[in-house]
Parts: C-alpha cells; sequence; structure tokens
C-alpha cells in the first residue's frame, strides 16, 4: 500500500479543503479491498484449521511451524519494524535489517513503509483527533468503550487514510533496503505462507502434513500475530498501568507482554519512545529487547538506545516495586 496524499491536516501537503482526487478515491477503494482481505482470510484460516482437526488430531509438526513462524514473524514486527526501521533504536548490519524486513512484512500488517509512516503519525498524534487508531471516544458507556476499541484494534484500517510516507518516512523512501523490501512484501507474504508448509509436506512426504502447516503454522500464525499486535493499540491505550507522564492513554499490560514479546510495556514505549527495551523494570519482561541486546553481543548491532536513570526517574509519576533497569 502506498501513501496517499490527502487533504487531512497532519496526514499530507494538499491544501486543507481541496477535492479529493479520483485517484486518492480509487486508492482508498483498493485499501477497503486489502483490509478485508487481510482481516477476513486469517480468520477464514483459524476456522478452517479447527474443522480439519476435528476428531483427526494434528501431528507435532504443523505446531512446531506454528511456533516457529510466530516467534520470527512477531520479532520482524517489534524488532523490525518498530524498534529499528521506525524508531532507529538500534542500528544493524544490512543483513540482519533484509532478515527484520522480511519476518515483519511476513507478518501481513502491511508493507514496511506504510507501517512506519502510520506508526510515526500515531506517535505525533497519540489519543488526539488525528491519531489513525486511538480508542479515545467521544460518548461515554460500555457500548462507546466497545466501538473505541474495535475502532483502535481494526476499524481504523477501513477508515483512516494510509499515513504520507513523504512526511513521516522520508529516511526510508532514500534507503534501499527498505525500498526493495517495501517492493517485496507481496512476495514474502506468499513466502511466509507457503514455504514453511511446502518444506514440511516434502520432509514428511504427506498432503495433510502441507495442508495443516499451511493452515496453523500459516493463516492461525497470522491471525494471532496480527490480533496481538493489534491489541497493542486497542487495549494499551485503555487498561493497565501508566507510571510515567507521556500527555497521552498509553498503558502497560502485562498480560500481553508475553504473546507481544514486550511490546505491551506501552506506556513505557511512548514515555523512551527511542528506547532498544521497552521494558524498564527488571520484573518487565521484554523478550524483544533481549533479541537486540543478544544481536550487540554477537556484533551484528550497535548505537542500541537506553534512556537516561535520572530521565527516568525524572518522568516516572507513580513508584514502582523492584530496580529500574541498568
Amino acid at each position: 500500500m502506498s501513501a496517499v496524499t490527502t487533504a487531512h491536516p497532519g496526514r499530507g501537503a494538499a491544501t486543507p479543503g481541496a477535492p479529493r482526487t479520483l485517484h486518492a478515491d480509487r486508492l482508498r477503494a483498493l485499501q477497503r479491498r486489502y483490509v478485508w482481505l487481510v482481516v477476513v482470510t486469517p480468520f477464514a484460516g483459524l476456522l478452517a484449521a479447527i474443522v480439519s482437526v476435528w476428531g483427526s488430531g494434528i501431528g507435532p509438526i504443523p505446531l512446531a511451524v506454528l511456533g516457529v513462524m510466530y516467534a520470527l514473524t512477531i520479532l520482524g514486527i517489534g524488532v523490525g519494524f518498530h524498534r529499528h526501521f521506525t524508531h532507529r533504536a538500534f542500528e544493524c548490519r544490512p543483513a540482519v535489517r533484509w532478515l527484520l524486513a522480511m519476518f515483519g512484512s511476513m507478518a501481513v500488517e502491511g508493507p514496511l513503509i506504510y507501517w512506519v509512516a502510520t506508526h510515526r503519525l500515531h506517535h505525533q498524534e497519540s489519543d488526539l483527533a488525528h491519531d489513525p487508531h486511538s480508542p479515545r471516544t467521544t460518548g461515554r458507556g460500555v457500548i462507546a468503550a466497545l466501538r473505541g476499541l474495535w475502532h483502535a484494534h481494526v476499524g481504523w484500517m477501513f477508515s483512516s487514510p494510509p499515513a504520507n510516507a513523504l512526511r513521516y518516512a522520508p529516511d526510508l523512501l532514500s534507503d534501499p533496503v527498505s525500498l526493495r523490501a517495501n517492493r517485496l512484501y507481496v512476495v514474502f507474504v506468499c513466502a511466509g505462507l507457503l514455504v514453511p508448509a511446502a518444506l514440511a509436506g516434502v520432509v514428511t512426504g504427506s498432503r495433510v502434513v502441507f495442508w495443516q502447516t499451511l493452515l496453523w503454522g500459516g493463516l492461525v500464525r497470522v491471525f494471532l500475530v496480527q490480533h496481538v499486535t493489534w491489541s497493542v493499540n486497542s487495549i494499551c491505550h485503555r487498561y493497565g498501568q501508566r507510571p510515567y507522564e507521556t500527555g497521552d492513554d498509553s498503558c502497560n499490560n502485562r498480560w500481553l507482554a508475553l504473546p507481544s514479546f514486550g511490546e505491551s510495556w506501552h506506556n513505557n514505549h511512548h514515555a523512551f519512545p527511542s528506547s532498544a527495551w521497552h521494558g524498564i523494570e527488571r520484573h518487565e519482561w521484554d523478550i524483544s529487547g533481549l533479541v537486540v541486546q543478544a544481536l550487540a553481543s554477537a556484533g551484528l548491532a550497535w548505537h542500541v538506545v537506553l534512556p537516561p536513570p535520572t530521565i527516568v526517574e525524572r518522568k516516572r509519576v507513580v513508584t514502582r516495586v523492584g530496580p529500574a533497569r541498568p
């Protein structure tokens, strides 16, 4: 998905009030069709996977592929798309950047530059009128809260125009690795679905294993990664703890910390956006932060950004239990 310049304040360079072009309308229509495909297909795959094992069970290979591909793609999003490409929390070798871009694309959350531009816009406008996926609503009560959560989780993709990459991701537009990875998005998505299933089928010589791996290691895995990631947009801007002053509704949610590999320490992240570690306290497990640390220890990453302890204490508004990370 490419960025579209619209008359939306803060989203592009168009003059406010200017008429939308036919080209922009067509891109919005294509965007909605793409979103339907991305949202509905993994859910349909989940239902098909459940039906496929009803009464017959499932072997270890599809489940192993599910676990491995889940870990690789959630790290591709959290370590790659988010901490490296969006916030420049660390630098790394070109081969590592390629792997992070590839696995992040396999999460099927949009091309790299689109994802980065949207997330940078979210930080600039966090929980304000032009935040693309804030759960804030004007009404009160349970219905309004559910409406806000739905918008932040999935609904925004149908209604919000793509962020302007010329404004929010100019560094990636001039970066050969990012541009190439952006263009190969569909190839990476197809490879993430088909290659593990094909390998499982060849190794076992079983068509059943191929199809079960395609469903569980492919579509079910995509469904889980997407909804865990999207829960950071919705749940982590509504429920949890807010130990740091950020000026928005970002929260730390410990229940999502493990499945998100540390992305749900979201209030910490909004307080210190360029930090490679989101889990600041020692009891805040951050698997993605550990991966960055491992890359740095192996000489594959450098310039790892961490917030100075004095700045951490200055922003703290609630006393926490346990010492902060050094």
